[in-house]
């Protein structure tokens, strides 16, 4: 199996963030990606660096206001008078707010969704480099391989079109899915990470050539609390095409397995001519945020699902904060996957 790594993700050391009111370690580092490179250096599998495929494809997803924003965003910031180390919001626009500041400390709230993506020297370039990414993975599987695997970090599916937030900045799966769509009729995102994608949902939400099937924490109790209700189905020519299906807290590998094989099902009925999925290993038992108790043999069961549909796939990797056990949960999962194919 080709895998595609960037060591750009180095420049993004974010630090501190705010969680329940309180200053906490960030808990989206370095040595996370790591431990990913390292279990598939363990596994002999052909890791390459991605190719550069410039901003075209952002653009095609994203909005060019908030592109312009995170490429400056940390120079104008710091010409501000006694500057941070990071861009953090503090004021955002809430509901009924609609006006776009020019100021950097408006715009930061205007176009970051929460205060668990702060920008810092690196994170431009490190996002660019985690696109290219998930770029080259679905390059990989357009010209014929079968499966490819994306280590992106930053992670990206609760990036917006014009919003960052949850570690988020720009959408790796949504760019790689749009690029493939210039070739194919249609594709199917599984995104099996803790967190619901929101970001990736309303970039899909009203398009009929990709549906997008999320298993997550429920909402009702859990980040990102607005979005992945099982109501949440699409609009327009979408309707029907976003499915969402939210697990209780605790959740294990058999309840959560039975929810999968609903999940393929509906995967199958749609018959893409390739699949992206959305990887994380946040729904680990003994992941620090996480709130779901899947083992690192459920994740190896996961992969095996997946791999049923026999479809050619992007792997591309999102949350997993047990940095112990991130090599442990990428391998079993990757030998579930290749064990079929």
């Amino acid at each position: 199996m080709r895998a595609f790594y960037s060591n750009a993700h180095l420049g993004h050391q974010p630090p501190e963030i705010v969680s329940r009111g309180q200053a906490v370690p960030h808990w989206e580092v370095a040595r996370r990606a790591d431990a990913l490179h390292q279990a598939l250096v363990k596994g002999g599998h052909k890791i390459e660096a991605p190719e550069p495929f410039g901003l075209g494809p952002v653009a095609a997803v994203h909005d060019p206001g908030y592109l312009e924003f995170l490429e400056t965003a940390w120079q104008r910031w710091q010409e501000l008078p006694n500057p941070t180390p990071a861009v953090q919001p503090n004021a955002h626009p809430g509901r009924h707010m609609t006006g776009k500041p020019n100021d950097v400390v408006g715009q930061a709230g205007y176009y970051m969704a929460t205060n668990s993506a702060p920008i810092v020297a690196g994170t431009w370039n490190a996002a660019l480099a985690a696109a290219d990414t998930a770029l080259s993975a679905a390059r990989a599987v357009l010209d014929g391989d079968d499966v490819a695997y994306a280590l992106c970090r930053p992670p990206g599916h609760h990036a917006f079109a014009d919003t960052a937030g949850g570690f988020c900045y720009l959408n790796n799966v949504a760019i790689a899915a749009t690029e493939m769509l210039q070739e194919l009729g249609r594709v199917a995102i599984l995104d099996f990470d803790v967190h619901h994608g929101n970001g990736t949902q309303h970039i899909f939400y009203r398009r009929k050539d990709c549906l997008f099937v999320s298993l997550h924490g429920d909402p009702a109790e859990y980040f990102p609390f607005f979005s992945g209700y099982a109501h949440e189905r699409g609009e327009g020519e979408g309707l029907g095409y976003t499915v969402n299906l939210p697990q209780a807290q605790g959740t294990g590998d058999e309840d959560y397995l039975a929810s999968l094989e609903d999940g393929l099902a509906m995967i199958r009925r749609f018959a893409p001519e390739a699949l992206l999925v959305s990887t994380g290993f946040d729904a680990f038992e003994d992941d620090p945020i996480g709130f779901l108790s899947i083992s690192t043999e459920g994740f190896g069961r996961i992969g095996e699902a997946i791999s049923r549909l026999g479809l050619p796939t992007v792997l591309v990797q999102e949350g997993g904060y047990n940095v112990e056990a991130l090599g442990a949960n990428l391998t079993s999962f990757l030998k579930g996957f290749e064990s079929l194919r």
